[in-house]
């Protein structure tokens, strides 16, 4: 099959005979000036201080139609004085009133806007980027990983403005030395380049040009040159901060601790120092994360964990100095959710829980564990070293409970913990290669109270990058080590845990230790690929995880005892010809191993995308899976084998640059003998009706039906029976977000989603033959005389003699969860914040026999919510 999607690919590529060769683009250079007098940073371009500098013009094209003039010029000058770098920039445009002068709070990233990179470490590899728009909204990037990745998390403070006049728009950009990082040289040469991003059109060109075929795009920017004497600005801002929260929510009977609101008083500080021109150190003290937005709802059948993005501030900025992304999807040594995470005792009155409450007791437990303190060491130096070290303890928490008598007791629930994160890379090659490393430790003082957990959890790891034939191909890879210590208790746990396993009656090549106290693993990956230069892409490689890798301390793994083999080519149309602006139709194959040498799935699939010359863009796509076998899905059970099975996705998604754009998808998946069926659709809009009002929708519905759902485990004499269900699976998932802006420095937004899960089960059946070729043979259905349901729980009499051999609970559910968001934004002076925050949701479960809408009205419509009243006040300090 693989050969023949190759032979049709390459009857493609002689038909339209658009092979097309590197480029050799000679570099442009701009030479700056020390300005006479300082501009005023209004957007107008009428000062005489910027006559010390010529205009620079002359961009290409980089997208639609590569290597060609834009439709509209841009010109530019640079000058600079001992503190600040400053940026003017003409836009041209024939049709002013058409500018699309979008209103968003910093980072929108929308409407007509100019992008200043500069690498002012000259590395090739990193940048700084400042964006401003045609309506003077600002934001920033910090762009590694030679441009694959752009990180708007960073908030420097400088300054800009823009103006649309009758010739199109300009720009004044001020930016201090202060927020960039260079090294000592008497004369300073960067990286330097400006991108235009022409909306209405969907065009993008470049003062530098650099072909789609380039491999690199910080690599291939042109040069500044004539900073002369720059002196180094050490960075030293501080940002105390104040907290004003007011919880409101339903009253609980007689519980103390939930009398139906709360007041709370907080008070922070947040600093960064300059340590040397190139390394910052930040640090944080009690960090109040109040006005981050809620995480989407979710459920795993799977039993794995659910992988939440970052949105912390502290944690999301320069995040990307201690990513280690050693495998795929979201396994990383480093995941900064669990630093702060909710505590590992839950309090409850049911045997679920681990500190179980007597009848009229009541609990007060801390939703999360409470940051002391936290300090990161980090940036990047003239000589190419990126150097990243994160230190934060967490404190004891402790859940108050009150007891019958009136007495007030403490019940630790989690551990006084600290975290240690050290990561290095050093680049050579002239940049085009890397070697790095990185080093985590999670230390937990547990004074006997928790022997669940890891005493002490270490892991290690090497990475390196390398790549030549001008930066076209590359050969990368990693390898770690994982080392947990701690009770005979923790490591029984880590060992039986989903993501190892050990117990499995059929997992001889693991070894299940009682009494183990450490447990170390391995993990890593190596692959090779083309990146760049002519229509052809490609890469292969391999991945491997040991059953006894442990990353969940301070990092994030889903599963072990995996070896992955992956390949995937690609071929583009990069030229716009006829009805297309470009194509990338893609192939890839997986196949996946056990460290037992099994095979637990062979994958294949295609892949076509396809941005149309009306700036409509679709991709479809289809392969399927076959010898697909689960070590994890009878929760320690045998190896099970899933049925085999084919899928197709469609979507479409019309011009982003109108102000109603929309975006409809659908996932269909299909099992042999109908053992499982997956519907997924996604509709979302977005509509701006004018420039300071801008609002999405998007909705998913995913309707799944499966004969073989695992439920539970129950003993039948010497034996265990793995029963399984026919589960109808629905979920449906709404995310409403409006913005408006009264002007770059306010905004008001807000964000709305409920999420509604029901699962309900019938045809309940146990596995007999977990690896037999049909499901017929690999289960065994009850019949009617052998399952009876009374008090929410299924009974079973397999031998017929009218007594219940085992029981277990009716696994129905439904699920609702809504939470809302209104913050309302100003910075009063750059860098100096004012938020005005309100939050209302609630969550519950739902009679499963009801429809979505109904448990949707059952819980949050009919019932009370919880509300947050916040108002956060912060104030940089900035030498």
């Amino acid at each position: 099959m693989l050969f023949i999607l190759l032979l049709i690919v390459s009857i493609s590529f002689t038909t339209y005979s658009q092979e097309s060769t590197n480029e050799i683009i000679p570099k442009r250079v701009y030479n700056t000036k020390k300005l006479k007098e300082v501009p005023i940073i209004d957007g107008v371009i009428s000062e005489d201080a910027w006559n010390v500098v010529e205009w620079s013009s002359d961009f290409v094209q980089k997208e639609p139609n590569e290597g060609v003039a834009p439709m509209h010029q841009t010109k530019f000058k640079v000058m600079y004085d001992d503190k600040y770098l400053y940026i003017a920039i003409r836009a041209f445009d024939d049709k002013p009133e058409l500018i699309q002068q979008r209103l968003t709070r910093r980072d929108g990233f929308a409407g007509d806007r100019v992008n200043v990179i500069i690498d002012s470490y000259h590395d090739k590899r990193t940048a700084f980027a400042f964006t401003t728009t045609a309506a003077g909204v600002k934001g920033e990037e910090i762009v590694t990983q030679n441009g694959d990745n752009w990180d708007d998390s960073w908030n420097p403070i400088w300054y800009t403005d823009a103006k649309v006049d009758n010739k199109g728009y300009t720009v004044e950009m001020k930016i201090p030395f202060s927020q960039l990082r260079f090294g000592n040289a008497k004369e300073q040469i960067w990286g330097f380049n400006i991108n235009r991003t022409f909306f209405r059109k969907q065009e993008r060109s470049l003062w530098q040009r650099i072909p789609n075929s380039q491999s690199g795009f910080i690599s291939e920017a042109g040069e500044l040159h004539g900073l002369i004497d720059l002196v180094s600005q050490k960075q030293l801002e501080i940002q105390p901060f104040a907290v004003l929260q007011y919880d409101s929510y339903p009253k609980e009977g007689n519980n103390p601790f939930r009398d139906g609101s709360d007041f709370k008083l907080n008070a922070g500080l947040d600093a960064k120092i300059g340590i040397t021109n190139d390394l910052t150190l930040d640090l944080t003290i009690n960090p109040d994360f109040g006005q981050v937005e809620a995480d989407p709802g979710a459920i795993a059948l799977d039993g794995f964990q659910i992988f939440f993005k970052e949105q912390r501030p502290f944690f999301v900025e320069n995040k990307n100095i201690f990513n280690f992304e050693f495998a795929d999807g979201s396994d990383n040594i480093f995941y900064s959710r669990r630093i702060g995470r909710n505590p590992h005792k839950k309090v409850g009155n049911n045997i679920e829980t681990d500190l179980i409450l007597q009848d009229d007791e009541f609990a007060d437990v801390p939703q999360n564990s409470t940051i002391l303190g936290a300090a990161k060491f980090s940036g990047k130096t003239q000589n190419g070293w990126s150097i990243g070290v994160l230190e934060s303890v967490t404190a004891n928490e402790f859940a108050k409970i009150k007891e019958t008598n009136g007495n007030t007791r403490k019940e630790i629930v989690e551990p006084l913990t600290n975290f240690f994160v050290a990561r290095a890379q050093k680049d050579f090659n002239e940049r085009n290669s890397f070697i790095g490393g990185i080093f985590t430790a999670t230390n937990r003082n547990l004074d006997d109270n928790f022997p669940e957990l890891h005493k002490a959890a270490y892991t290690g790891g090497v990475d390196f990058r390398h790549t030549w034939h001008n930066r076209d191909f590359y050969l990368e890879g990693n390898t770690i080590l994982s080392h947990v210590k701690g009770s005979e208790e923790a490591i029984l746990d880590t060992q039986t845990s989903i993501a190892r396993l050990f117990q499995r009656p059929d997992a001889d090549y693991v070894d299940l230790d009682p009494t183990r106290t450490s447990l170390t693993g391995s993990g890593g990956r190596v692959k090779f690929g083309k990146q760049g230069g002519g229509n052809w892409r490609y890469n292969g490689g391999f991945i491997w995880r040991s059953p006894e890798l442990e990353l969940n301390d301070v990092g994030f793994l889903r599963q072990t005892d995996e070896m992955i083999q992956f390949t995937q080519v690609r071929y583009l149309w990069q030229i716009p010809k006829g009805i297309y602006r470009d194509i990338d139709l893609s192939a890839e194959q997986s196949t996946i191993y056990d460290f037992g040498g099994n095979l637990n799935k062979s994958r294949f699939a295609v892949e076509g995308r396809v941005n149309w010359k009306n700036n409509w863009s679709s991709n479809i796509g289809m392969g399927s899976s076959t010898q697909m076998h689960r070590n994890s899905f009878l929760r320690g059970g045998p190896r099970f084998k899933v049925a085999d099975d084919k899928f197709i996705y469609a979507f479409v998604e019309t011009d982003k640059s109108k102000k109603f754009s929309l975006k409809l998808g659908y996932v269909r998946i299909r099992s042999e003998e109908n053992v499982s069926d997956t519907d997924k659709y996604e509709f979302k809009i977005n509509y701006q009706p004018f420039n300071s009002f801008s609002m999405s929708l998007e909705n998913v519905l995913e309707k799944t039906s499966d004969k073989s759902q695992y439920v539970t485990t129950k003993d039948f004499g010497n034996l265990k029976r793995y029963i399984l269900g026919n589960i109808e699976n629905d979920s449906w998932t709404t995310t409403l977000r409006l913005n408006y802006s009264l002007n770059p420095n306010m905004s008001i937004q807000f964000y709305g989603q409920p999420y509604i899960a029901r699962g309900r089960y019938s045809d309940f059946n146990y596995v007999t033959n977990s690896t037999a070729s049909s499901i017929n043979d690999r289960v065994r259905m009850y019949n009617e005389n052998e399952i009876s349901e009374n008090n929410d729980r299924f009974s079973i009499d397999e031998n017929l003699d009218a007594i219940a051999d085992y029981t277990f609970k009716n696994p129905d559910f439904s699920y609702v969860q809504f939470r809302t968001n209104l913050v309302a934004r100003w910075e009063y002076i750059p860098g100096s914040e004012l938020f005005f925050v309100w939050a209302r949701g609630g969550a519950g479960s739902d009679d499963a026999r009801n429809s979505l809408s109904r448990s949707f009205r059952n819980q949050i419509l009919d019932k009370p919510l919880e509300s947050t009243f916040l108002i956060k006040a912060t104030y940089r300090f900035v030498r």
